[in-house]
């Protein structure tokens, strides 16, 4: 019967408004992919063809598009009842040296990311050519903390009955590795697996197949995630992938079926070591 402290309440009703935030941007930015203007058309035709997605993965992960418009998305949230505080706390908005508050996700198409618990608490935007930056993610606020979020993870813990999972390195590679049928897949948010990610994941599962690029930066990559899973009390695998940078590449180029197999020959962590050795010599 005793009260609840003011300051909890307060808490958690920011907390609340500013999930409620999420959602609405999360319907913008998805009616803005399916609205009736050329830039709209671009971005459809960017997650349809240059990413080869279906219709059907574009609505399970709510994919959408930012609009090149500095106040679109802000009047959008203000017609709804958001204060200009709440607003700012969100980080989709930004206030100029002027004073006057603009979109941060501008003309790039968009990513909701979703917690275990199904709440949208942040956002990737990628742009469509090849200007930098390449990716824009939400800076952590109140309800993010992106050092220990996965991506997919609310899609991916109801497909953990043989305690296994594939970690991806972005949520391209997810979405990719997904409509292939790998449904327990998952991603790091723009940063390298940290020790609550790993945490996090030995959770949902014993065992880890680390689906990182192919390049020098992904198998750094990988030897930090063998090591903090390990410590975390997962065993890894590492996929060996050639002929492509990444999952995603490697899915257009040869398949689903090839990528299973890759898959299921994963090195363990001491052949993923003797095999670069072997590329040094």
């Amino acid at each position: 019967g005793m009260p609840m402290p003011e300051e909890d309440d307060q808490e958690s009703r920011s907390r609340s408004r500013l999930l409620e935030i999420n959602r609405n941007a999360a319907r913008y930015f998805y009616d803005q992919l399916n609205a009736p203007t050329p830039e709209a058309a671009m971005a459809r035709r960017y997650w349809r063809e240059k990413r080869g997605l279906s219709d059907a993965a574009i609505r399970r992960f709510g994919l959408g598009y930012a609009p090149e418009d500095f106040v679109g998305l802000l009047h959008y949230l203000r017609h709804r009842g958001f204060t200009e505080p709440e607003l700012e706390s969100s980080g989709l908005v930004k206030r100029s040296a002027k004073g006057n508050l603009y979109d941060i996700f501008r003309h790039r198409v968009m990513v909701p990311i979703i917690d275990v618990r199904g709440n949208i608490i942040a956002f990737g935007g990628r742009v469509m050519d090849d200007s930098k930056p390449k990716y824009l993610n939400s800076a952590d606020t109140p309800v993010f903390k992106k050092s220990r979020n996965l991506f997919s993870l609310n899609l991916a813990k109801t497909q953990v009955q043989d305690r296994k999972l594939i970690l991806a390195e972005g949520y391209m590679d997810v979405i990719s590795i997904y409509q292939a049928g790998f449904h327990n897949v998952i991603a790091t948010l723009g940063t390298a697996l940290t020790e609550e990610q790993a945490r996090l994941i030995s959770q949902y599962a014993e065992q880890v197949i680390i689906s990182y690029d192919s390049d020098v930066a992904g198998q750094r990559a990988s030897e930090r995630a063998i090591t903090l899973l390990s410590q975390a009390g997962v065993a890894t695998r590492v996929l060996a992938m050639s002929g492509a940078k990444d999952p995603d590449e490697y899915i257009k180029k040869f398949g689903p079926t090839r990528f299973k197999l890759l898959l299921e020959g994963a090195n363990n962590p001491v052949e993923f070591e003797l095999l670069k050795v072997k590329k040094t010599l």
